[in-house]
């Protein structure tokens, strides 16, 4: 059983950076995709950015492309979610998810979870 462990989320204001991490309790074909999500109150899930572990291959929705970096360190079997330019709707609880396939941008696709960290963007 893959487990992937977040950290790194916090209080920032608008114009703010915050890093994530995602650390990978190992890499398997069933993970062979690494995202992130995130869910706002009352929202749905979304699947924010992407990466194909084995290439460093990276993808990302219209609503974060040029602000948000996802990045690999795959000796550590992390992954990074890099976000700058933070805007008030980023407020979410941020989810690392792995899957066999990618982009990884559906939760019909998640195999595995993390447990998730809060992200607050201030204005």
């Amino acid at each position: 059983q893959v487990q992937l462990v977040e950290s790194g989320g916090g209080s920032v204001q608008a114009g703010g950076s915050l890093t994530l991490s995602c650390a990978s309790s190992e890499y398997t074909t069933s993970n062979d995709c690494v995202a992130w999500f995130r869910q706002a109150p009352g929202k749905e899930r979304e699947g924010v950015a992407s990466i194909y572990t084995a290439t460093g291959n990276p993808y990302y929705v219209d609503s974060v492309k040029g602000r948000f970096t996802i990045s690999q360190d795959y000796a550590k079997n992390t992954v990074y979610l890099q976000m700058n330019s933070l805007k008030p709707e980023d407020t979410a609880t941020y989810y690392c998810a792995a899957g066999p396939t990618c982009p990884l941008v559906r939760t019909l696709f998640v195999k595995y979870w993390g447990q998730g960290t809060q992200v607050t963007v201030s204005s």
